[in-house]
């Protein structure tokens, strides 16, 4: 059975990149465009093995999508990977913090990306 990513990001064309190279590689794909949306998705009742989520977005950026994921005793253990173009010490400790599993500065190759997420998902 193949795992079920989510993916967050403000951005149409990293969402259908990183989601062509997600389904190239056998995974299920699932999006939001922000982080209220992705909220909204996972209390509704979506379970995706991991989430990947970019930092900066209008609504609700990545970190407090984290911290509010975090919160969630469903989703406290669910591998979070943040995908973006953030490269500050400052922010990646911040993400740590808040729970962020991973940290993956943009751009990335999609198969740079697959080999994170199959260390992280044993399995995958």
């Amino acid at each position: 059975m193949s795992k079920t990513i989510f993916i967050v990001d403000d951005s149409a064309t990293m969402l259908m990149s990183v989601k062509l190279s997600l389904v190239s590689a056998n995974f299920t794909v699932e999006t939001a465009s922000d982080g209220v949306q992705a909220l909204s998705r996972l209390k509704s009742g979506l379970k995706p093995d991991l989430i990947i989520t970019d930092i900066n977005m209008p609504h609700m950026g990545g970190m407090e999508l984290i911290k509010n994921l975090r919160a969630m005793p469903s989703f406290r253990f669910t591998p979070i990977l943040t995908l973006t173009t953030e490269s500050l010490p400052e922010k990646r400790n911040e993400a740590k913090k808040l729970g962020a599993t991973g940290w993956i500065v943009k751009p990335v190759t999609g198969a740079d990306l697959v080999k994170v997420i199959k260390q992280l998902l044993p399995g995958a």
